[in-house]
């Protein structure tokens, strides 16, 4: 379909440009919108293409976790100098239009894909490569990367680990002259360790050893 190929050229148009505003924006707010906005063209890509799965992963783990994370942190970077001038700012408020102009660009994106969703049998069946609609393209990346690729899968899964243990050595830090709690010497303690008799003379205080 010719519509379909010129919306997909768009919205590839659209991903490269928000790729290259990512790294070229000096602002660090603009560039996270950027990369959303770039999050969501893929998205729709591989959701007209027919891969609806990694359409919907793209949104829900990149766009739902990562991209608002970083968001998050860039704007809380700045929380002390902000307070409740972020919309009276004349310097700050400069983040509203682009916000603007980006979600009316990704609200634009959804609509095309969604008002074309009804047409998907008729792409599917226009691509040169055989698709077979009788198993979804979840089933279909589940077999390959079972596999064909499970090496390649668990190697991946061991890097990830080694990294993340990695990266707690790294930040684990020893600290001193803090008191912590000991369950194990709490609960394999007997009554004779916790219990102590004092004889007190008249008149005279206890001293305890801490």
């Amino acid at each position: 379909m010719i519509i379909h190929s010129i919306f997909f050229f768009i919205f590839s148009f659209i991903a490269i440009v928000s790729a290259v505003m990512v790294t070229a924006s000096k602002n660090t707010v603009h560039s996270v919108f950027f990369l959303i906005l770039d999050f969501v063209s893929i998205s729709c890509l591989f959701i007209m293409i027919g891969a609806e799965f990694l359409g919907m992963m793209m949104l829900i783990v990149y766009v739902g976790a990562v991209a608002v994370l970083f968001l998050f942190v860039v704007m809380m970077l700045n929380v002390t100098q902000q307070k409740n001038e972020w919309f009276a700012s004349s310097s700050s408020s400069s983040h509203i239009p682009m916000g603007l102009l980006i979600s009316i660009i990704i609200f634009f994106e959804i609509i095309v894909v969604i008002a074309g969703w009804k047409y998907k049998t008729e792409v599917v069946n226009s691509f040169p490569l055989g698709i077979n609609l009788d198993v979804t393209n979840t089933h279909s990346i589940g077999y390959v990367l079972y596999t064909d690729y499970i090496h390649v899968f668990q190697i991946s899964g061991m890097i990830l680990l080694t990294a993340m243990i990695g990266a707690i050595v790294l930040t684990f830090r020893q600290r001193t002259g803090i008191k912590r709690q000991s369950y194990l010497k709490q609960i394999s303690r007997e009554r004779n360790e916790s219990i102590e008799l004092k004889e007190v003379e008249s008149k005279k205080g206890v001293k305890i050893d801490v």
